[in-house]
């Protein structure tokens, strides 16, 4: 019920719409019980078996105060007109207020729209700032193809399960709640024979919903196993040919699609049981109400007369249809909670990198960063042991050792990808932590092995996340990247669009744009993890070219396999197993004769 409430949550910044979807609701119900209250004068004036009324009723608010006055208002027009004329105006009165009561259905419904679109709207809002705020160890943990599933299938499925039958919610137990008030003013005993068998009725419906709602969440789990296989064959395709892996793959999605299918065909019918079942337990109502009321009637001394009690059954047979739609909506809402429930691992997943209440801005960087005393572990495993570095500020630090060594993370944790676990990092004498995360961030840039495009143009990836960017400021970016020639080349230049992932460019042209968006920042600290590790001999020429004019007047720390590429850092720091194992000049390593010159070795480069 919980989870129920907190889906209706979004709905909020929407209750005016709410309200006048209620109020129409309540319009529609009232002209339901005008038509339907006409049928006991229409009936009587059919049979005969009621006398003229001549004198005016008192008006009150009550089924039979209304149903006196329309016995006053039809016998007027019987003595003035004559019968077939009230005849012709009953049929009139009803055929306006069928008329009135289908237009406030359909405002209802028009409010709704708002209503409904816009609550799944923000929902999916809500689940992407989540995905852009949550830690990378995050999706580290969780499949992409899982996560995907849960803001595609299982926000459409909250949409159709919940946000669909979320009139039905308001407007059925409206309609049943004032129809079973008009039938307790027609006939107490009858209504209250009808709310003792109802119960039972409802019980059975629950049991159903509940198995619904297990079967529904496993059903997503697969679902979302399936988007995951479809995700990691789609990125890994080249391998998958490679490796002739086709029928292994095909096999293996073969396998969970059929639990999938059998997981849904036992949903299916579960969810199929609702319709026939509430409708037979609906008839047997209906049977047995029939049975009690008739002999209510044949009785010596009948509680209820022959048109009262049509009248009542035809007003009975009315609670029906809102209470089966009322039963199927339940199921479905059982089947999107199952949803919800994924969705809110997502929006209740823990941000592990907060800022604190009162974060200090930070707009420069003047004197030094500082490692102090830092360990980090990921979950039990502890990747970093102690460190201890200072990078003035203006210096090149050179970041060298084998793969697994830490390299990367020692990085991750200088723009709070991740907090240390152990000890503090301080710029400028202040512990990271005590800054404001978007101006921490804001003073670096990074460029990464694998070079982050996005499928946009040339221009809005080099000025991504610059909103004030102009032609001018992006094209000096690029020159400075050595990019400006390729881009002068492309179709529309720098209007062309890139492809996924930049996949039209080659790796180094790639990667000349990721410096050159770096460049466009002009951040103070420059982040370079492995930036020319996978590129060719020319590719990593024009990077390197790039690179040495983007660092000349910044602060840097330099991640490299490719010892040739760092030989004139201020200082190259050597890791090992999470620990500062070296740390000097490159001649002075090499003197040394330790873990950076059997590195150099290896590598047996002039």
């Amino acid at each position: 019920m919980r989870k129920f409430i907190r889906v209706l949550s979004f709905i909020k910044p929407y209750w005016g719409y709410a309200l006048l979807n209620a109020f129409f609701n309540i319009l529609t119900i009232v002209f339901s019980l005008f038509s339907f209250a006409l049928l006991v004068p229409f009936l009587n004036l059919l049979f005969g078996k009621e006398a003229l009324v001549t004198q005016q009723p008192e008006f009150a608010l009550s089924s039979d105060a209304l149903l006196q006055y329309l016995n006053y208002e039809i016998s007027r027009i019987i003595i003035e007109s004559g019968t077939h004329q009230a005849l012709l105006f009953i049929c009139f009165v009803l055929v306006t207020a069928f008329f009135l009561r289908n237009v406030a259905r359909f405002m209802s419904s028009f409010f709704m729209a708002n209503v409904r679109v816009g609550a799944v709207k923000d929902m999916r809002n809500a689940i992407y700032r989540q995905l852009l705020i949550l830690p990378l160890s995050f999706y580290s943990k969780n499949k992409k193809g899982d996560i995907l599933a849960r803001i595609t299938g299982d926000v459409q499925e909250v949409e159709y399960s919940i946000m669909n039958y979320l009139e039905v919610l308001v407007r059925d137990p409206i309609t049943i709640l004032a129809f079973l008030f008009f039938m307790l003013s027609m006939s107490v005993q009858l209504t209250l024979f009808v709310l003792v068998i109802l119960p039972g009725t409802g019980y059975i419906i629950g049991l159903i919903g509940q198995s619904l709602r297990k079967t529904s969440k496993a059903g997503q789990a697969r679902m979302a196993e399936m988007m995951s296989h479809i995700e990691e064959s789609i990125s890994g395709l080249r391998i998958i040919k490679a490796f002739n892996a086709i029928e292994y793959s095909d096999r293996k999605y073969k396998e969970q699609n059929s639990l999938l299918s059998n997981l849904m065909i036992r949903l299916y019918r579960r969810r199929d049981l609702s319709s026939p079942m509430s409708e037979f337990l609906s008839s047997v109502v209906i049977i047995i109400v029939l049975w009690f009321g008739g002999r209510m009637v044949l009785d010596n001394n009948p509680s209820i007369s022959a048109a009262d009690f049509i009248t009542y059954i035809i007003i009975f047979s009315q609670i029906i249809p809102p209470a089966k739609t009322f039963a199927q909506g339940y199921y479905h809402i059982q089947k999107g909670i199952a949803s919800a429930d994924r969705i809110f691992e997502i929006l209740d997943a823990e941000e592990v990198i907060v800022q604190k209440p009162g974060a200090q801005p930070i707009h420069g960087f003047s004197n030094r960063i500082e490692y102090r005393d830092v360990g980090f572990s990921y979950q039990r495993d502890k990747v970093l042991h102690n460190i201890n570095l200072t990078i003035e500020k203006g210096k090149i630090i050179a970041l060298v050792g084998e793969s697994g060594g830490g390299k990367s993370t020692l990085v991750d944790l200088l723009p709070r990808f991740y907090d240390v676990t152990e000890g503090q990092i301080l710029l400028d004498g202040i512990d990271l932590r005590d800054y404001r995360i978007d101006d921490l961030r804001g003073l670096m840039g990074i460029v990464t092995q694998e070079s982050i495009l996005f499928n946009d143009t040339v221009f809005n990836n080099i000025a991504f996340g610059s909103s004030h960017a102009t032609m001018e400021e992006v094209v000096a970016a690029a020159k400075v990247a050595n990019a400006h020639d390729f881009v002068m080349q492309l179709e529309k230049g720098y209007q062309t669009t890139i492809g996924d992932r930049g996949l039209n460019l080659s790796g180094g042209q790639r990667q000349r744009l990721s410096i050159a968006r770096a460049v466009l920042k002009n951040p103070p600290i420059l982040i370079l993890d492995e930036a020319t590790s996978s590129l060719d001999t020319e590719s990593e020429r024009l990077v390197q070219e790039a690179l040495a004019q983007v660092m000349s007047a910044r602060t840097s720390v330099v991640i490299a396999h490719r010892l040739s590429t760092i030989q004139h850092a201020d200082e190259i720091v050597v890791l090992q197993k999470g620990q500062i194992v070296e740390r000097g000049k490159h001649d002075d390593l090499l003197a040394k004769g330790g873990v950076y010159k059997r590195l150099h070795d290896l590598q047996s480069f002039s």
